[in-house]
C-alpha cells in the first residue's frame, strides 16, 4: 500500500527566515541531472552522426533539431518523473509492468549497444588526442578508458555530478565553430524551419540515426537513475522516503530537463550546419574518422575551428562514457536487484560496478580490433533508433499506471507526445527499409 504523501516525505521545510535566492541563482541551482543527461546526448557518437548527416546531405536535415527538442524533452522528463515518483530506476519500475525476460533482454541489448558506443567514443577521443599531441592513439584509448572507469568507481555521486556539469561547457566549442564558418543566416533559417522532402535510403538512414542519437535508450536509464541518486544525496535512503514528489520538485526538474535538452539540440544544429557549410559544400562526403573530419575542416573553416572541433570530441567523450557505462550498470542492477548507486563504495556494490568496469574494458578491447569508429558510431545510432521505440512502449506503460506511479502518472499531453515519438521512430525505421 502506498504511503500517503506529506511534505516531509519529499523535502524538508525551510525556515521562514531563509532568504529567497535571486532568479539567476535559482536557475543555475535547478540545473542537474537534466542538464547532464542532455549534454551527454552529444557524445562522440552524436558528433559523428551529425557530422556525417551534414557532410552527406548538407542543411537538408537542420529542421530535425526543432522537432527532436520537444520529443527528447518529453521523453527525458517522463523518465525523470518515473525515478522521482517511484523512488526507483527505470528497470526497477518496469519490473511491475513487464515480464522479467523482456526487462533482461532490454538490459542485455543496452549493454551491447553501449559497449560498442564506448569503443567508438574512445576511438574518437583518442584520434583527437593524437592530433593534438602526436602520440599514438592506442595509448589514449587505454588512458581515457581506465581513467574514466577509475574515476567513476572512486568518486562519489555529488563529485561526479559536479564534474559532468562543468564538462557540459565543452559543447560550446561546436556553437563557436559554426559562427567562425560565417553562414548566410537567411538560408540557415529556411533550412531550419522548412522540412525537406525525403529522398533515398541515405536520407532515411540519416533520419533514423539522428533520432536514435537524440532519443537514446541509455539516456532513459541514466535520467531515472540520477533522480534516485539525487534523492539519496538528500538523505532519503529508504524507498518509502522516495515515493512521490512535490509539485516544486517536478517543476524544478522540468526546467532542468528543458534547458538540458534545448542545449543538446542546439549543439546538434550547429554541428550539422558547420559540416554542411564546409565538407558538403566542397564535396567531402566520405568521412571515415573523426580525424578526417577535423583535418578537412582546417583548410575550409580555419585551424582554430578545427581545433575547437577536436577539443570538443574529447570533452564530450569524458562526459558521455560514464553515462553509457553507468546506465548499463543501473539496468542490470535494478533488473537483478543488486545493490547499486554511485554513492556506494566498490565493496558495497560489486556487481553494479562490475558491469560498469566490464562495459568500459570491453570498449577498450574492441578498439584494438581495427573497427572503423565513425562507421560503428553511425550504425550504433541506427540500432538505437530501432531499439528506442520498443523501450518507449514499456516506459509509457509505467508512466501511465496510477498505481505504479503512486497516484502521480504522467499527463495526457506527455503520454500523447511520447506516443507520437514512438510512431515517428517506427515510421522512420520503416522508411529506411522500404526506401
Amino acid at each position: 500500500m502506498t504511503k500517503p504523501f506529506t511534505t516531509t516525505d519529499t523535502e524538508p521545510l525551510e525556515p521562514t527566515s531563509t532568504p529567497r535566492k535571486n532568479f539567476v541563482r535559482r536557475f543555475f541551482s535547478a540545473l542537474g541531472p537534466g542538464l547532464i543527461t542532455g549534454a551527454a546526448d552529444d557524445d562522440p557518437s552524436g558528433v559523428a552522426t551529425y557530422s556525417v548527416a551534414g557532410a552527406r546531405l548538407g542543411t537538408s536535415l537542420l529542421w530535425t533539431a526543432a522537432i527532436t527538442w520537444p520529443l527528447m524533452a518529453t521523453v527525458q522528463m517522463m523518465c525523470a518523473r518515473i525515478g522521482m515518483v517511484t523512488g526507483q530506476g527505470l528497470a526497477g519500475a518496469m519490473r511491475k509492468k513487464l515480464p522479467r525476460p523482456v526487462i533482461v533482454l532490454f538490459a542485455v541489448l543496452l549493454l551491447v549497444g553501449n559497449t560498442i558506443n564506448i569503443a567508438s567514443d574512445l576511438a574518437g577521443m583518442a584520434d583527437a588526442a593524437e592530433m593534438l599531441t602526436g602520440a599514438d592513439s592506442h595509448w589514449f584509448v587505454v588512458l581515457f578508458g581506465v581513467g574514466i572507469a577509475w574515476a567513476t568507481v572512486r568518486l562519489r555521486y555529488y563529485q561526479i555530478a559536479m564534474i559532468l556539469k562543468w564538462l557540459a561547457l565543452t559543447l560550446f566549442a561546436y556553437v563557436i565553430t559554426a559562427f567562425l564558418v560565417g553562414p548566410d543566416w537567411r538560408d540557415v533559417a529556411k533550412a531550419a524551419f522548412v522540412p525537406s522532402v525525403p529522398s533515398g535510403r541515405e536520407w532515411w538512414g540519416a533520419l533514423v540515426a539522428i533520432l536514435g542519437t537524440t532519443i537514446s535508450p541509455y539516456l532513459f536509464y541514466w535520467q531515472a537513475g540520477q533522480e534516485v541518486e539525487e534523492e539519496k544525496a538528500m538523505g532519503r535512503r529508504m524507498l518509502v522516503q522516495r515515493v512521490r514528489a512535490s509539485s516544486t520538485e517536478i517543476a524544478t526538474r522540468r526546467l532542468d530537463v528543458g534547458v538540458g535538452t534545448f542545449f543538446s539540440n542546439l549543439v546538434m544544429f550547429f554541428i550539422i550546419l558547420t559540416t554542411a557549410l564546409t565538407l558538403y559544400r566542397h564535396g567531402i562526403a566520405n568521412i571515415e574518422t573523426s580525424r578526417q573530419a577535423a583535418e578537412a575542416l582546417a583548410p575550409l573553416a580555419g585551424k582554430f575551428a578545427a581545433l575547437l572541433y577536436t577539443v570538443g570530441i574529447i570533452g564530450v567523450g569524458l562526459l558521455a562514457i560514464p553515462t553509457l557505462a553507468g546506465s548499463a550498470a543501473y539496468a542490470f542492477a535494478e533488473t537483478f536487484r543488486w545493490r547499486h548507486g554511485l554513492d556506494l563504495k566498490f565493496r558495497g556494490a560489486r556487481y553494479f560496478y562490475g558491469v560498469l568496469i566490464f562495459s568500459t574494458s570491453a570498449g577498450i578491447a574492441l578498439d584494438f580490433l581495427n573497427v572503423n569508429p565513425i562507421r560503428a558510431l553511425y550504425w550504433t545510432a541506427i540500432l538505437n533508433g530501432l531499439l528506442a521505440p520498443l523501450l518507449l512502449i514499456g516506459i509509457l506503460m509505467v508512466a501511465s499506471d496510477r498505481t505504479v506511479m503512486a497516484g502521480q502518472p504522467s499527463s495526457t499531453l506527455s503520454i500523447g507526445v511520447v506516443g507520437a515519438t514512438v510512431l515517428l521512430m517506427f515510421a522512420a525505421a520503416i522508411g529506411l527499409f522500404v526506401f
